[in-house]
């Protein structure tokens, strides 16, 4: 049985636009990833393009709406660089001294030398949580320890490796320790929690009234695995500044438009931000920021600036075309939705399709 809904019972918001979005393309694509989700295509301050496809549940019949709530996960690593870049811009924050400025204490290998830019750009040699010990379904305990243990947060972050050792900034390593320890940086320079910077900084000034941190006694969309519901071995609130934020798409909208208008952080700290590194598989600060040839479009290719969220049975896919004032986000609650996604400078999978489909010609 498809877990997508028909397409004429699909919950679809329009708007009249001067994008060619080749809707048959689109549903074409949706279908042939049996992708259970929603999909939102953004230009300039308008929402052009959003519809809600398939059930929530495998097999199931409650189909997905808009404006329900989705965690975020890794999405939330784009949002504390976003806070750590106000913070330089206020010139509280400098991203190549090192944390022991602000940590003094932080038990961090080579905090006298490991710097807020090299803990952005994965590049710290700090401890991973991949590196195990793996307990049930896989996870890490690190993700399920009560919060303010050894067994999690800045404390485990801040242990042994267990590899030679090394001063960074060492080979590019994506890990969440690495945004754990720039939230409390940020929490040291403020004096607040990153939960009150997330609001007083993000959700309130720009209106977002969906967004906070885990935990929450708010309904969010759960995640699939396998058919069945995702493992309950995390808890969400564990991940801190590297992925406890959750929101509606739409408030995900309005702070990308908010931080590609200028209206969060400088023009020129954004163009910090969004600076990939080729040699760091063209990472930037929070965000992977890279040139990709789409089939069918004409000319060098687009500038992405592309930042995913995956955690349990949740992915989702958070993309600026700052060269084309276009946003889109995509959110997708089954296991198999990371392959999915593919990668769009491969010219493979859903989202370099959507981006076929919304920019460029049919080949």
């Amino acid at each position: 049985m498809s877990i997508l809904a028909p397409a004429a019972s699909a919950q679809t918001q329009a708007t009249p636009t001067a994008l060619a979005i080749d809707e048959a393309r689109l549903a074409a694509a949706m279908q042939a990833a049996d992708f259970a989700g929603t999909l939102l295509i953004a230009k300039g301050d308008r929402i052009v393009f959003e519809r809600a496809y398939g059930t929530v549940e495998p097999g199931g019949t409650a189909p997905h709406r808009l404006g329900r709530i989705w965690r975020w996960a890794s999405v939330s690593k784009q949002i504390t660089a976003t806070l750590a870049m106000q913070e330089a811009a206020a010139g509280r924050l400098d991203l190549d001294q090192p944390i022991t400025r602000y940590l003094p204490r932080s038990k961090a290998p080579h905090a006298d030398i490991l710097t807020s830019r090299m803990l952005m750009q994965h590049v710290s040699g700090l401890r991973s949580t991949d590196d195990g010990p793996l307990g049930t379904d896989g996870w890490n305990p690190f993700y399920s320890a009560p919060l303010g243990s050894l067994e999690t947060g800045v404390p485990w972050c801040e242990g042994p490796t267990g590899k030679p050792d090394s001063p960074p900034p060492a080979a590019f390593r994506y890990g969440d320790c690495d945004f754990i320890l720039m939230g409390a940086v940020l929490e040291a320079i403020t004096g607040k929690t990153y939960a009150q910077l997330i609001r007083e900084r993000i959700a309130k000034p720009l209106g977002l009234r969906s967004v906070g941190v885990f935990p929450t006694r708010k309904t969010t969309v759960p995640g699939f695995e396998s058919g069945k519901p995702e493992s309950r071995a995390f808890h969400l609130e564990n991940f801190g500044p590297a992925g406890a934020l959750y929101g509606t798409t739409h408030d995900l909208f309005a702070f990308d438009r908010a931080l590609m208008t200028g209206k969060l952080i400088p023009s020129a700290l954004r163009a910090q931000m969004w600076d990939g590194q080729p040699r760091y598989g063209y990472t930037a600060l929070g965000q992977w920021s890279y040139d990709a040839a789409i089939k069918g479009c004409e000319g060098a290719g687009l500038h992405l600036v592309e930042r995913r969220g995956h955690i349990g049975g949740v992915s989702l896919r958070n993309i600026i075309l700052p060269e084309h004032d276009m946003v889109v986000i995509m959110t997708w609650n089954r296991g198999g939705a990371e392959e999915g996604f593919g990668e769009v400078w491969q010219q493979a999978g859903l989202a370099h399709d959507v981006l076929a489909a919304t920019l460029c010609k049919a080949s």
